[in-house]
This record gives C-alpha cells, structure tokens and sequence, in this order.
C-alpha cells in the first residue's frame, strides 16, 4: 500500500511539474513572446483610454464649474465677454460681485485747450 502511494504520487508531481516546464519553455519562444507582449500593449492601450476618457470627463466638469463662475452660461452678455466698459472708463462688474476700477489713461489728463 505504502508502494502505491508513493508511486502516484510521484507520478502526479512528475506530471505537473512537466506540465509547468512545458508552459514555462513555450512563453520563452518567439511566438509566446509575442503574444505575452501584444496582450500587455493591449492593456496598456486600453489603460490609455480608460486614463483619457477620465481626464476629459475631469476637464469637462472644471470647465463647466469655471463657466458657471464666470458667468458665461448665463444666457444674457456681460460686459466682460462683449469687451464693454462704463462711460466713465471704469470696467462694468462682473458676475461674481468683483469691481474693478479702472481708469483709462486720458481720465486724468485735463483737455487740451483747458478751461
């Protein structure tokens, strides 16, 4: 009985091991290198897009949040996307409350021909 164990199991462990060597020598030929190297690719290519896919969600999402601060997706034009300034050479405030006071160059010259 002791015999016969030992016996399967050493033809077991032969078996595996030489299915394990058969693996190992067939990853180490041209073509097991070039199917380990066009499934690696693959993933990188696909980890590539996956990445990409995530960073023009992210950027559309600040995109939108920066909008939305500015004031852009109002719906109506404000004095800073038509360029407009107040008469007086001070710039309109903008949608978020900011006033900005600028003068223009000639606001503090006098006319010439001066009274």
């Amino acid at each position: 009985m002791r015999r016969l164990f030992w016996l399967a199991l050493g033809a077991t462990l032969g078996v595996l091991i030489f299915r394990r060597l058969s693996r190992a020598a067939e990853r180490m030929t041209p073509q097991g290198i070039a199917a380990s190297l066009g499934a690696g690719l693959s993933e990188l290519a696909a980890a590539l897009r996956d990445f990409a896919g995530d960073v023009r969600e992210a950027m559309s999402a600040q995109e939108a949040t920066l909008r939305a601060a500015a004031g852009l997706d109002a719906g109506g034009e404000t004095a800073l996307s038509t360029g407009a300034a107040a008469p007086s050479g001070a710039v309109v405030p903008g949608p978020a409350g900011d006033v900005a006071a600028a003068v223009s160059p000639t606001a503090d010259k006098p006319a010439a021909g001066g009274s």
